[in-house]
């Protein structure tokens, strides 16, 4: 037999196993990544439910009407599930980062206070992190790959 053909051979058969296996560490990274990146929103939209009066209250205390306090929930938590099933992720994302540095500049905006500085730096690092998703998409394991 020719040992460079079968050296070739399995050089390439190793490559692909290889290539394979960083693809779907990859892919399962970015779903992964998705999923930490939301799921501070999720959470909290579902703690503003439960506690749906004092969130009102504090949204009123900084100027905000509680009227709105339906339409944060429903972005927080239909943001979120969206960005968790790579649905429409381009586009979502780039909502949420607005809608994450606007909340930035409504509730963290007392920089005197280093707490509040960093809650602000936090919502302005997240927001980066949306930017990223929406240049980048959510990748193969999702719905928006599954749609092509």
């Amino acid at each position: 037999m020719n040992t460079k053909i079968e050296t070739a051979s399995y050089s390439t058969a190793t490559g692909r196993a290889e290539a394979t296996s960083k693809l779907t560490l990859k892919n399962a990274t970015e779903l992964l990544g998705r999923v930490l990146i939301v799921g501070l929103f999720l959470l909290s939209g579902v703690g503003k439910i439960s506690a749906y009066a004092a969130t009102a209250g504090y949204m009123a205390s900084v100027g905000v009407p509680g009227a709105v306090l339906p339409l944060v929930i429903a972005t927080e938590v239909l943001g979120s599930l969206a960005i968790i099933l790579g649905w429409k992720t381009r586009i979502v994302s780039f909502l949420l980062a607005g809608f994450t540095l606007l909340t930035g500049i409504l509730f963290h905006n007392h920089f005197a206070d280093q707490m509040q500085m960093i809650m602000f730096l936090k919502n302005v690092s997240i927001a980066g992190a949306f930017l990223l998703l929406t240049v980048h998409g959510a990748g193969p394991i999702s719905l928006d790959h599954k749609s092509r």
